[in-house]
């Protein structure tokens, strides 16, 4: 009887092993850095989530911290967007940022932002959830941010400089702040950001493909505004295309110092900073201080972009930023654009759901999305930072924000086609393929 028992007490130790072994695999809760950095070097398959404002995840550090950024490998999901998503959109979010309900899921940020995010994720499917409140410079190793973070400000760090605050990279040659919309300043003229000049897409674009205009006038417009080759200039927009068009040129000019605000006018609105009404003048007299362009190669013409497209697709990308329908032909994306079809030999760098929106580009606040996640989109299509790249869409809005991104995660060899698709379809001579590529 002795032996029986013994017999079965031993047959269930041996059927509980694989439990008790798989028991030992599970992450336990991870509540400080050092936890983490622990668990990481054991390559356990685990996600990173960063709750904060998209601003810190680039790089601005945050309130006195001395440094910015985020954790290596951690994906940016600011708990303020929870707010703006459904459940059924939070979860193409998640999908979209490849994160796993069954993945051990690590959330860092303050207490509000990791509990909220917590408590959405559980409703996801997710039950394996750590929180991490602890300030990010209590991580050890090194912090990522975008190379060129400084040039994309935030509302905060706006508001501050109006103020005279001085924040962190504040200009040392004086700045202006320039609303950038097309038409007259009607929706500028009832609320707009204190001190902000307005800038009339007319005025920097001329018939009949909507290009650059002459260089002459160009100087006139910024020389206008009271700005110096060496005046930093704040850009922004109701739709920061527009803003990022300007900023293309404003660079190509050579002003050394451009910076667009992150997320736009939508951004400054929803901090609920104060607004100002009627239209401000520049009473600055200024000469520009250098012979424009100083940086022609931030912008490419046709002959430059035919030029492109007979060099090695591996060290040369001609980059359309429309939507995938207009990349195959459906859908010109413009009523005053009559052909469809694309660039023979472009290839295609997302952009979003027609020709007015970037969602391809943006956080679900209009902010910019990670540079990793921009630069994985683009991998696929063979669009590397080490290649001469040139961005176009239609007539250069959407390009000119693909622009400006790819120039704050620090890509070096980068212009936009100005003329676009609107200038080059409107010669039956140059090639035009339709439908999915192979």
């Amino acid at each position: 009887m002795r032996s029986l028992i013994q017999l079965f007490i031993t047959c269930l130790f041996v059927i509980s092993m694989p439990c008790l072994a798989a028991a030992k695999t599970v992450t336990p809760p991870i509540q400080t850095f050092e936890q983490l950095a622990q668990v990481q070097q054991t390559k356990q398959a685990i996600q990173i989530i960063d709750c904060r404002d998209s601003n810190y995840f680039n790089g601005w550090p945050k309130g006195d911290a001395t440094r910015g950024g985020h954790i290596p490998h951690a994906v940016n999901i600011d708990s303020q967007w929870l707010t703006l998503l459904t459940p059924p959109q939070l979860s193409s979010l998640l999908k979209n940022r490849q994160l796993s309900p069954k993945v051990p899921t690590v959330l860092y940020g303050d207490k509000t932002s990791t509990t909220a995010m917590s408590e959405a994720l559980k409703q996801q499917g997710f039950s394996t959830i750590s929180t991490i409140n602890q300030p990010v410079t209590d991580y050890v190793g090194k912090l990522k941010t975008l190379k060129n973070f400084k040039h994309l400000v935030s509302a905060q760090w706006l508001d501050q400089l109006i103020n005279h605050q001085q924040p962190l990279y504040a200009p040392q040659h004086g700045y202006k702040i320039v609303e950038v919309e097309w038409g007259p300043p009607s929706t500028y003229l009832l609320s707009h950001i204190p001190s902000s000049l307005y800038v009339n897409t007319n005025d920097i674009e001329s018939k009949p493909w909507w290009n650059k205009v002459s260089d002459n006038d160009l100087k006139k417009v910024i020389t206008d505004l009271g700005i110096r080759y060496n005046t930093t200039v704040i850009v922004y927009a109701r739709n920061n295309m527009s803003a990022a068009r300007f900023a293309n040129f404003l660079m190509y000019a050579g002003v050394e110092d451009v910076r667009l605000l992150n997320g736009g006018w939508n951004a400054w609105e929803n901090a609920h900073y104060p607004t100002q009404a009627f239209i401000n003048e520049n009473h600055d007299d200024v000469s520009f201080g250098k012979t424009i362009p100083v940086n022609p190669q931030y912008l490419t013409d046709l002959q430059q972009a035919k030029t492109i497209l007979q060099e090695s697709q591996s060290t040369h990308s001609l980059v359309s930023i429309r939507t995938w329908q207009e990349y195959i032909g459906k859908t010109s994306g413009y009523d005053y654009i009559k052909p469809k079809g694309r660039i023979e030999g472009a290839k295609w760098g997302h952009a979003g759901s027609d020709s007015y929106h970037m969602q391809d580009f943006n956080n679900p606040d209009g902010t910019m999305k990670s540079g990793y996640l921009i630069a994985k989109q683009w991998a696929k299509w063979n669009i590397k930072p080490n290649q001469q790249v040139a961005f176009f869409c239609g007539t250069g809005w959407r390009a000119s924000e693909a622009f400006f991104y790819a120039y704050v995660m620090g890509w070096k060899d980068i212009s936009v086609f100005d003329g676009g698709w609107y200038q080059w379809s409107a010669d039956k001579n140059n090639p035009i393929a339709e439908g999915v590529p192979k």
